[in-house]
């Protein structure tokens, strides 16, 4: 996804673009891997210094409720991550003691767990799939 593109659907819902909302754009855009409000916030605060948690949050909440971004729900004691939804569908393994994650190039829903929805007559319109577990760092340092 192109800031551009992004930029495009805030103006076309009504939305202003702050510089602070470019920044969290921008930073999440090349960000190598989701990030947490927390990484954002830290990589902000050199631009903005009085920028707070809050305002990173509400950006997050807003570009997820447009459908630009995916949020990642990490089990261990980190926030969730963000990253954009231009990418196919996919799910993530993630690391429940140092919160990493990493994409699966495939849906691991559709063969099986789709299919017992269907036939509890349930229409499924979306869905997110996260496996949790230790990534081999984390496991080789238990």
């Amino acid at each position: 996804m192109k800031s551009e593109q992004v930029v495009h659907r805030f103006k076309e819902k009504g939305y202003k673009i702050t510089p602070q909302r470019r920044a969290i754009i921008n930073a999440l855009l090349l960000a190598k891997q989701p990030a947490t409000a927390g990484e954002l916030l830290q990589e902000l605060r050199d631009l903005f210094p009085d920028i707070s948690l809050d305002t990173v949050y509400r950006n997050l909440k807003l570009l997820t409720d447009l459908g630009l971004l995916n949020q990642i729900n990490v089990k261990s004691g980190e926030t969730s991550r963000f990253e954009f939804s231009d990418c196919p569908h996919h799910h993530h393994l993630v690391c429940m003691q140092c919160g990493a994650s990493r994409c699966l190039d495939y849906c691991a829903m559709e063969k099986g767990g789709l299919a017992a929805a269907e036939e509890h007559g349930f229409e499924v319109v979306g869905h997110v799939f996260e496996i949790y577990g230790y990534c081999p760092g984390c496991r080789g340092a238990n």
